[in-house]
């Protein structure tokens, strides 16, 4: 029996300009009692603005629906619904657990205050009461020390804790439907999976119904009973998860699943070592005394010792707040330490900032580590202008020229600027960007993280055509175990700023010795 039934929604958005935006066309669903349906597709296939429409959450009037189009919870329509009537449904009938809770927590209210808000909106209940409540909840969603938890900001907790929050938020009132929005994109691999096993819970345990959001399969195949798959605005393949992840039938969803099947490639091994590192340490003052002594630290990366091979890939996994990315940091010289690095046999301590150039980085986000106001010539270029002033400007525009179409951009983009690109293309601006001055290593500090999927699998595959062409030695560092498991030749797992496991791909993934490697791996299959 369906709860909800979706027939002919159209949602479209009036530009400043006057024209139309058609963000969603003609699709139709339903969600039966007691299932999970899975909607995939992409940044932009219309996947969020479909689940707002629901509750009537889209900026109207700028956004309108066609006519023929219907929402209808119970038999009731919710399309054109006065606001006081929906107000009784959201959050009460239907809730909804938005992408970055960060965002949707208010960070002037305590967790408990929040929490309490909705109980006593929709149930009428005294403060006291919906406090109680509201501490039942968090013990529900998993929350430790869950009374002390009530009284604390939303910035005190990790990611997980708040997306917990919200959760807890979104079935306070016993919702039949439960909208989950991206619930675990920005979250690590371990902590995914925990969340997608609370929502699995929860479910069968208030019998509710989940709409599950996602632009990863693998997430979607984890959770669902059904399958929608959304491109450009509509709903291309839908069926139970066996059939579409077993036998799809469009190939866009042919695609989507093949980008999760990348290659592994072994790297020819060097018998020099191009990194060495000794008792790697970068400590951050947390607490002094009254005389300026700093009493405490947080051990970001804690007595680190490694060695890498000229030419291999060196995966560096772990959850957030391991070190890895301070690791990565601390090699390219953007982090103060202690112990020794050395790269070709040189300290790089006693070398010149001029000389550090054949080792460079690429940074997670392209969006905030692309400068706005520069356009791609001189973003790519400016690395050549620090290091390389003797060449001619003829020269340098040459230079640029060649590592564009290398990262498969063309030279009409020269003249581009950075919010011009799609996320794919802005980090393949920041990989031309470090291959100008021709490194022997590049640091990949989580590339792909903010990528989609099939967008993942494109820069993936270019990264490791440059590594053959180029014998270039790469450390990549990511949360993603399957990002890992492609990439690397060697892994170190981390955990609370120390290497917990070291070993070449197959033993790590194929007899993992430590309970945390064993966790990650299983949390990713």
């Amino acid at each position: 029996m369906s709860i909800l039934s979706v027939e002919h929604l159209s949602i479209g958005f009036h530009k400043k300009n006057g024209d139309i935006f058609q963000a969603v066309r003609d699709i139709s669903f339903k969600l039966n009692a007691g299932e999970v349906l899975g909607i995939v597709g992409e940044s932009g296939s219309g996947k969020s603005v479909t689940a707002l429409s629901i509750l009537g959450l889209l900026p109207y009037p700028k956004a309108f629906h066609a006519k023929e189009s219907s929402i209808k919870f119970n038999g009731q329509e919710l399309l054109n619904t006065k606001d006081v009537e929906l107000r009784q449904i959201r959050g009460g009938k239907i809730g909804f657990i938005f992408q970055e809770p960060m965002s949707s927590l208010n960070p002037l209210h305590k967790i408990g205050k929040q929490i309490a808000e909705t109980i006593m909106i929709h149930q009428g209940v005294s403060k006291k009461i919906a406090m109680q409540k509201a501490l039942k909840l968090l013990i529900t969603v998993g929350i430790k020390n869950a009374r002390q938890r009530l009284k604390v900001f939303p910035h005190e907790l990790s990611g997980g804790q708040r997306q917990r929050v919200m959760i807890a938020m979104a079935i306070a009132n016993h919702p039949d439907i439960l909208i989950a929005d991206e619930p675990t994109t920005a979250l690590d691999v371990t902590i995914q999976k925990q969340i997608i096993e609370l929502l699995i819970n929860l479910k069968q345990k208030l019998n509710m119904s989940i709409i599950f959001i996602s632009h990863d399969l693998q997430v979607i195949k984890k959770i669902a009973d059904r399958v929608c798959v959304m491109k450009d605005g509509k709903i291309v393949e839908t069926g139970t998860v066996d059939d579409v992840f077993n036998t799809p039938q469009n190939s866009y969803t042919k695609t989507l699943i093949e980008s999760h099947n990348l290659l592994n490639i072994n790297n020819k091994e060097s018998s020099n070592n191009i990194l060495e590192i000794e008792h790697l340490k970068v400590w951050y003052p947390l607490k002094k005394n009254f005389w300026g002594k700093c009493t405490e630290y947080v051990k970001a990366v804690n007595d680190i010792s490694l060695k890498l091979k000229a030419g291999q890939t060196l995966g560096i996994v772990g959850e957030s707040g391991s070190g890895k990315s301070t690791l990565g940091q601390a090699i390219v010289g953007l982090n103060k330490f202690t112990g020794s690095i050395f790269i070709n046999n040189q300290n790089i301590s006693d070398i010149s900032s001029q000389q550090r150039a054949f080792v460079q980085i690429v940074f997670q986000d392209p969006y905030n580590s692309l400068n706005p106001r520069m356009n791609i010539e001189e973003i790519v270029r400016e690395g050549l202008d620090i290091h390389h002033s003797e060449l001619s400007a003829k020269e340098k525009r040459t230079r640029v020229i060649e590592v564009l179409k290398e990262v498969g951009l063309k030279e009409t983009d020269l003249n581009k600027y950075p919010h011009e690109f799609s996320g794919g293309q802005r980090q393949r601006i920041a990989i031309a960007r470090a291959l100008i001055l021709k490194p022997q290593l590049l640091i990949l500090d989580e590339p792909t993280s903010a990528l989609d999927v099939t967008i993942q699998a494109q820069v993936l595959k270019l990264l490791q055509k440059i590594q053959q062409e180029r014998h270039l030695t790469y450390i990549f560092i990511s949360h993603d175990m399957n990002a890992i498991k492609t990439m690397s030749d060697k892994i170190a797992v981390m955990k609370d700023g120390k290497i917990v496991e070291l070993g070449n791909r197959e033993e790590i993934f194929n007899h993992p010795k430590q309970e945390y490697t064993q966790n990650l791996i299983a949390a990713a299959i």
